[in-house]
This record gives C-alpha cells, structure tokens and sequence, in this order.
C-alpha cells in the first residue's frame, strides 16, 4: 500500500465541485476543505507506486479548477484511531 497526501489550490468558485469529483476516484479515501495556504487535501491510499502516479498524473489532470499541487508521499502511517480499533473490546467508538 502506498499513501500520500495531496495539498491542492483551487478556484474559490470551484472548491465543492472539485472536492465531489476528487473523492469519486478510486484509491483517494478522502478529501478535506482546509484553511490555510491550500483549499483543499486529498488522502490517497493506492496499491503501488505505479497506481499512485495514474492517480495523481492522469486522473486529477482532468478535473477542471485545480490550479496548483503538491504530493507528500508517506513512509509510514501512524494513527491512534487504527491503534485503538485494534486493541477494543467490542466497546462502540464515539
């Protein structure tokens, strides 16, 4: 499995139109409206290398507004949500 995020501009009028498009690719899992220097943040979990890079380079080209990005692959994924799933006791997350 390979991640990365990826910090995208976008024209102001077409932040939602994007975000709806983006999320409807296969191997992107989510995409967050952000504040900040970037509009919106793209979390891609493909198979491989290879799949990350039709993701990035052929299948986000074509979506209109997107005006600028930037993609941090990720070596590793560290997060206490996947750490206390594992280790529940069939108690219900909040």
């Amino acid at each position: 499995m390979t991640n990365a995020i990826v910090l995208m501009h976008v024209q102001p009028t077409a932040i939602n139109v994007v975000a709806q498009k983006l999320v409807a690719i296969e191997g992107i899992s989510e995409v967050h409206s952000v504040g900040g220097r970037y509009d919106l943040v793209a979390i891609i979990r493909a198979k491989d290398n290879d799949d990350l890079a039709a993701i990035v380079t052929e299948k986000m080209l074509l979506i209109q507004g997107i005006t600028g990005t930037e993609t941090l692959i990720s070596y590793r994924v560290i997060s206490s949500y996947d750490i206390e799933s594992t280790f529940s006791l069939g108690g219900e997350r909040i």
